[in-house]
């Protein structure tokens, strides 16, 4: 069974960078999608980047040109590059796979960006 682990989380200045990763465990992961997506607190659940296994990319508007999303499929790994950092993208980060069940998804990295 294939788990998602995220990590990389921290507190960052605004305009700063971070970047988190997706870890999985199972030989299925560098077949499937995998994307990343946003909660704050009182806020609806956003949708942030998504790769497939072949690497084609998405993202969503609030985050092109700031955000990139990648995948290392021999490190069973995807990354999320995030540049220009601002308050309101202060959240918990959450990896998933829209083939996987919730349960096999992340449990989330918590980005708080702050001076």
């Amino acid at each position: 069974q294939v788990q998602l682990v995220e990590s990389g989380g921290g507190l960052v200045q605004p305009g700063g960078s971070l970047t988190l990763s997706c870890s999985a465990s199972g030989n299925i992961f560098n077949r499937i999608v995998v994307g990343w997506f946003r909660q704050a607190p009182g806020k609806e659940r956003e949708l942030l980047a998504s790769i497939t296994n072949d690497g084609t990319t998405d993202y969503a508007n609030s985050v092109k040109g700031r955000f990139t999303i990648s995948r290392d499929n021999a490190k069973n790994t995807v990354y999320l590059q995030m540049n220009s950092l601002k308050p309101e993208d202060t959240a918990v980060y959450h990896c998933y796979s829209p083939i996987l069940a919730v349960e096999s998804w992340g449990k989330g990295t918590l980005v708080t960006v702050s001076l």
